[in-house]
């Protein structure tokens, strides 16, 4: 069992935060800043709050997208549609670090909440705003979601089988923008650090998503065909995929001739295909690919799945077994890892993966908040009167 790194000083500790977010992207991106010990104070609609909160209940009663993106977070609840709600958030942005908001085009400036105005009275202050296609174009105004984006990015014209377009399994176009924006925002925050002054980070899904698809892109450069959509299998590697056996399916990959040689050898059995120059070269293999899955199955199907797996492990092939995702949940590295914690939610304590630790720290693991829990206590803070107080406050979720 790894021993959990101490509880040190993490590398955001006294970054304060403030994120008008909702759905995936900008809550993604800071719930990542918060692992790092970042104070994220997380701006929502009272009425329902971030609409990811109410996508499904199936943790505890509660969104699955939602407990995912929104640990060590604080909730507070204002309506912006009033001024006096706005002035609040800009109060706390003039001593924040970090302004996010992924809002509807356009819905930040007609708020009053413009990046150059609002760094003109924080200099210091990191500006990150993330939509679907970017604040400008002939897109600049369109609506976006995440399968939207796999389309308009290529993703879906090489995923899936030749009959059939598939999206991801996971929201992967959102994925990528959140994890822009947040590496975007430490880069600023470094250069902040060297220049004193902060700076405007626009990322669009859009963008995001096609600098993730560059080796499709560059595959079908010039016009030349694009990647064949090749189901589990991959377009341009070969053998790289899941292949049948006699009682199920084992799933290897095969990077370089010397992998192709032992693969022959100790696998298949058939030296001779080692030798053979038709399949020298990952570009040899990959078009002579009807031959060797001919060769591969006709030696897989003699074979249990256990005895492929032994004879691939001996021959020193990447494996992989087809985990559902309950077996991912009691993944036996993850937990010899120690990368499962608890954090608290409004129903009850729910398992929490740390992707990240340093030598000398560990990620915040606190609770999910429900909608406004921290608005008192902001208001507090804030140093806001009784009579304001009583305005703004709003209802609070249950």
């Amino acid at each position: 069992m790894t021993q959990a790194p101490p509880i040190g000083p993490r590398p955001l500790d006294d970054i304060l935060v403030v994120s008008i977010e909702q759905a995936i992207a900008a809550p993604y991106c800071a719930r990542m800043l918060a692992d790092q010990g970042a104070r994220v104070i997380k701006v929502e609609r009272p009425d329902g709050g971030d609409f990811a909160r109410h996508y499904d209940t199936r943790v505890n009663g509660l969104s699955s997208h939602f407990v995912w993106c929104n640990r060590s977070k604080e909730s507070l609840a204002l309506d912006l549609k009033n001024p006096e709600a706005v002035a609040v958030v800009k109060k706390l942005i003039a001593r924040a670090d970090v302004f996010i908001q992924n809002l509807a085009p356009g819905a930040a400036n007609r708020l009053g909440l413009d990046e150059a105005e609002l760094r003109a009275n924080n200099p210091r202050l990191v500006t990150c705003s993330i939509s679907g296609f970017g604040e400008d174009g002939p897109y600049g105004d369109r609506k976006a979601y995440d399968l939207l984006i796999q389309a308009e990015a290529g993703f879906l014209s090489v995923t899936g089988t030749p009959d059939t377009l598939t999206k991801s399994g996971i929201s992967v176009a959102d994925i990528a923008a959140g994890v822009t924006a947040y590496h975007s925002i430490l880069a600023a925050l470094l250069n902040r650090a060297r220049t004193g002054v902060g700076d405007h980070i626009e990322v669009s899904m859009l963008e995001a998503m096609a600098e993730w698809m560059g080796y499709p892109m560059y595959f079908g450069y010039d016009g030349a065909p694009p990647p064949p959509r090749a189901g589990a299998g991959h377009a341009s590697i070969f053998p790289y995929g899941p292949f049948p056996t006699q009682d199920g399916t084992v799933l290897f990959g095969i990077q370089n001739d010397r992998e192709w040689a032992s693969f022959c050898h100790e696998v298949l059995e058939n030296p001779e295909m080692a030798d053979d120059p038709r399949f020298r070269g990952n570009e040899g293999r990959a078009t002579h690919r009807e031959a060797i899955t001919a060769a591969i199955n006709a030696a897989l199907t003699q074979m249990t799945s256990k005895s492929a797996m032994e004879r691939l492990n001996r021959a020193a092939i990447a494996t992989a077994e087809v985990r559902t995702i309950k077996e991912l949940w009691a993944h036996p590295q993850l937990s010899a890892r120690d990368r499962w914690q608890n954090v608290e939610t409004s129903a009850g304590e729910v398992p929490a993966l740390t992707p990240i630790t340093g030598k000398g720290w560990s990620p915040v693991m606190e609770a999910v908040p429900g909608l406004g829990d921290q608005t008192e206590d902001i208001f507090t803070e804030l140093g806001l009167s009784a009579e304001t107080r009583a305005r703004l406050a709003p209802s609070k979720e249950t």
